[in-house]
């Protein structure tokens, strides 16, 4: 089968796209997957550069997320047969081979059925963003309806996520975004203020959307340089700022703001999430997806004989702060 590979850690040039063995057969609890989407997210970036401390099993396929056609099943799968569309995340980490290939062979318990309503690059694109974005939102920040809630870069991968998922949950969404086009696509996704970081005070904006209400409830930081000293005066008492990013950050916390108000700093990485948890979050996904009310961004699209370049689009604008990409990249793996 076709696969892209890395057999070392290295830039975008070392990923290369070549002919790998085929998966073994399903073992106990495994489906093995024909692919027909994949996504690039930030962690696989990091994960081939080495910038994610930790040696990766050569050669290694990246990937986390995927969308496929199960083509066989191991014993003591209870939920899935051959011919199911199926969606999912988490490969590509803790020793497991990643979903750029052709076939992949996954535990059910990072499996989910994929509704007919929703196309299998939407699935794909929506996976660990979606998930993401659900975890921080319900398993963190406790969202309930009627709440306010805040995101910086709504229109991301994580960020159009929140937007989509806060709004189906009854929540007032505020967010942020670079330009005036981006405004546009992030009231249609469903925000009720939308701030131009260009030309806008945020730290004012967010008062005067909340002016008449405690504040921000749920303040979901996506960037990478948070900055708690303009993020907790705009809290609500007993609101969550919910941090997922910003591996090296080292910022200012004020202390006296933050518990005078009852507030908490969460943080949290997808990955750490149990199976159970994930599924939970999987299963409000596909009923959003269902009901329209979750339509993953896309912003570019590439063919699996171009992955290097797939990846290095996502490290120019995850690290490189390029702004040149609005959504996620999915790449087809049949193409």
């Amino acid at each position: 089968m076709k696969a892209a590979v890395v057999t070392s850690h290295g830039s975008a040039d070392s990923l290369t796209v070549g002919e790998v063995p085929d998966p073994a057969p399903p073992a106990s609890g495994e489906l093995l997957i024909e692919v027909s989407t994949s996504a690039v997210n930030p962690i696989d970036t990091y994960i081939r550069s080495g910038a994610v401390g930790g040696e990766i099993a050569t050669p290694w396929i990246p990937g986390c997320d995927f969308a496929g056609v199960v083509l066989a099943v191991g014993d003591h799968v209870g939920d899935f047969a051959t011919g199911d569309r199926v969606w999912g995340s988490n490969q590509s980490l803790a020793g497991r081979q990643g979903t750029l290939a052709q076939k992949i062979l996954v535990d059910q318990q990072w499996v989910y059925h994929t509704p007919d309503e929703v196309k299998d690059e939407s699935a794909a694109a929506g996976a660990l963003t979606g998930i993401t974005a659900h975890l921080g939102l319900h398993l963190h920040g406790q969202l309930q309806p009627g709440e306010t809630v805040f995101v910086n870069g709504g229109t991301g991968g994580v960020g159009s996520a929140v937007i989509q998922l806060a709004k189906a949950a009854g929540a007032t969404v505020i967010t942020t975004v670079g330009s005036s086009e981006k405004e546009t696509l992030a009231r249609q996704l469903g925000a009720d203020t939308v701030i131009n970081y260009r030309d806008t005070d945020v730290a004012e904006a967010v008062r005067q959307a909340t002016a008449g209400s405690p504040g921000v409830d749920v303040w979901f930081e996506t960037l990478r340089t948070p900055r708690p000293e303009s993020t907790i005066p705009l809290m609500a008492k007993r609101g969550r700022v919910i941090v997922m990013a910003g591996r090296d950050a080292r910022p200012v916390l004020p202390v006296g703001p933050l518990y005078v108000n009852d507030l908490r700093v969460v943080g949290f990485a997808m990955f750490n999430a149990s199976a159970e948890e994930q599924r939970k979050s999987a299963a409000a996904i596909n009923a959003a997806g269902t009901a329209g009310r979750y339509r993953p961004l896309i912003g570019e699209r590439f063919p699996l004989c171009e992955a290097g370049k797939a990846h290095q689009l996502q490290e120019d604008n995850t690290i490189g702060g390029a702004g040149t990409l609005t959504g996620k990249i999915v790449v087809s793996i049949g193409d």
